[in-house]
């Protein structure tokens, strides 16, 4: 398994850190870590997400990993 920390600005579309970890708990103290640092931002969305790989978790939270425009080509 891979667990994925995610850190997305919702209000920009965009990926603004992923970082991959073994071990799911050192994705989640990196997570609250993450969000100690960035405090009280209303658009940015820190998440662990834990797939089989990353080439699932790109098929199931795709609007993560691609842009808007990438994700519109894709409909």
């Amino acid at each position: 398994m891979t667990n994925v920390l995610v850190v997305y600005d919702r209000a920009a579309g965009r990926l603004l850190d992923e970082r991959e970890f073994t071990h799911r708990k050192d994705a989640l103290a990196a997570r609250f870590q993450v969000e100690r640092e960035r405090g009280d931002h209303d658009n940015i969305e820190v998440v662990v997400l834990t797939a089989r790989s990353r080439d699932d978790l790109l098929k199931t939270h795709a609007r993560y990993f691609q842009s808007l425009d990438e994700l519109a080509a894709a409909q």
